[in-house]
C-alpha cells in the first residue's frame, strides 16, 4: 500500500471518528446531552433480566408484540419503555439497548445504555428476593462500562465528555414499596412507612453519589407510579378503587424525594437535578382516561388473571400488565417530560 492511499485512509478513519463521537452530543443552546444511562427498575429495564435466573423476566410473547417486528426484547410492555421515550426525546436513539445484552454494539456505547433491572429497587432485599440486579450492582456494570466505552472513543477525554454531558435516568422505589414493604414481614417489623421513605430517600441519595464520583453530571430522578392503583394492586379490592395504603406510601416516598432533589444541588457542586413525577401524570389517566383515548384503567391489557388471553389493542389500556404501563400511556404522558429534562439538564 503506498503512502498516499495509507494517508487518505487515516484521514477517512479520522474524520469517521469525530464524527462518531461528534453525533453523541446533541446540541441544545449552549449546552449538550452526550448520552442516557438508566439506573433501577422495570420502568427502564430494555432487556438486562434476559440472561438471570430469575422469574421476573419478560423476553417472551406476548411481550414486545408491538416493537418493530413483535419482538420480545425483555422490555417490560408491550412496546418502547419510558427510557427509550426520553433516549428519542433527547435526539439519542428510539431504543435504548440493555448493557447486559450479549449483542450490544460498541456502536451504541457512546450515545447510552440501559443499566436498569426488572424487580430491582434501593433495598438489598428487594433485588435479592427476586434474583435480579441491584442499583448498587447497576453502578458496578456502569464502571465496567466506562472501561469499554474508553476503548471504543480512543482517549479518556473524549469518554469523559460524554459521561459529563449524558442525562443519568433514576426510577427506584416502587419494588421496595409495592413488594419489599407491603408483602414482606421484614421490612414492616422494622420501619414504620415513613421510616422506610426515609430509608429509600437516603439510599437514592447514595446511588446519586456513586454516580456523581464517576463524573456523572445531569440527574432526573423519578417518583414511583400511584401503586395501589396497578392492576395488581386494585385486584385485591375486586379492582374497583384503587388501594388506599400503597398510594400514601408512594405519595410520601415521592414528596420526599422531590424535596431532596430540589436540595441536591448544593450537596454535589456542578451537577444539575430534576425530579420527575410519574404518580401525577397517571393518576391522570387513571381518572380521565377518555380524554386520551382509553377505556379501560382497572385491568392489563395481558398476563393477568383477568386478562390470561391478551387484549387486542393494548393502545385502548392504560396497563399492559398488573404493574406496568402500555406503550400509549409512556407516549401520553412522556412529551412535557422531555422538555422539562432539555430545559432543566441540556
Amino acid at each position: 500500500m503506498n503512502f498516499v492511499m495509507l494517508s487518505k485512509m487515516l484521514l477517512a478513519l479520522s474524520f469517521i471518528s469525530l464524527f462518531y463521537v461528534g453525533s453523541a452530543q446533541q446540541s441544545n443552546g449552549n449546552s449538550t446531552v452526550s448520552a442516557l444511562f438508566a439506573f433501577g427498575d422495570s420502568i427502564l429495564d430494555t432487556g438486562n433480566n434476559n440472561l438471570l435466573l430469575t422469574l421476573t423476566k419478560v423476553n417472551f410473547f406476548p411481550y414486545g408484540r408491538d416493537l418493530v417486528g413483535g419482538r420480545a426484547t425483555g422490555r417490560f410492555g408491550n412496546g418502547r419503555v419510558f427510557s427509550d421515550m426520553i433516549a428519542e426525546g433527547l435526539g439519542l436513539k428510539s431504543l435504548l439497548p440493555a448493557y447486559r445484552d450479549p449483542f450490544l454494539s460498541n456502536n451504541d456505547l457512546p450515545t447510552g445504555v440501559c443499566f436498569a433491572s426488572g424487580g430491582s429497587g434501593l433495598d438489598a432485599i428487594t433485588a435479592r428476593i427476586q434474583g435480579v440486579i441491584w442499583v448498587s450492582d447497576q453502578v458496578t456494570d456502569f464502571q465496567n462500562y466506562i472501561t469499554r466505552l474508553n476503548g471504543v472513543v480512543g482517549n479518556q477525554e473524549q469518554a469523559n465528555t460524554i459521561i459529563s454531558n449524558a442525562v443519568y435516568l433514576i426510577s427506584a422505589g416502587n419494588n421496595d414499596i409495592a413488594i419489599t414493604y407491603f408483602t414482606t414481614m421484614s421490612r414492616r417489623l422494622q420501619y414504620t412507612v415513613s421510616g422506610y421513605t426515609d430509608l429509600l430517600v437516603t439510599w437514592t441519595r447514595d446511588l446519586i453519589k456513586s454516580l456523581y464520583d464517576m463524573g456523572a453530571r445531569k440527574f432526573a430522578v423519578m417518583g414511583t407510579l400511584p401503586l395501589g392503583c396497578l392492576p395488581g394492586a386494585r385486584t385485591m379490592l375486586g379492582s374497583l378503587i384503587c388501594e388506599v395504603f400503597s398510594n400514601q406510601a408512594a405519595d410520601m416516598f415521592n414528596k420526599k424525594l422531590s424535596a431532596e432533589v430540589e436540595n441536591l444541588g448544593a450537596t454535589f457542586p456542578g451537577a444539575k437535578f430534576m425530579y420527575i413525577d410519574m404518580y401525577t401524570p397517571l393518576l391522570g389517566l387513571i381518572n380521565n382516561p377518555q380524554a386520551s383515548g382509553f377505556i379501560d384503567v382497572a385491568h392489563g391489557c395481558c398476563c393477568t388473571p383477568t386478562s390470561v388471553i391478551p387484549c387486542l389493542d393494548a393502545s385502548r389500556y392504560v396497563f399492559w400488565d398488573i404493574a406496568h404501563p402500555t406503550e400509549k400511556s409512556y407516549q401520553t404522558i412522556t412529551p412535557p417530560i422531555i422538555e422539562d429534562i432539555k430545559a432543566k439538564l441540556a
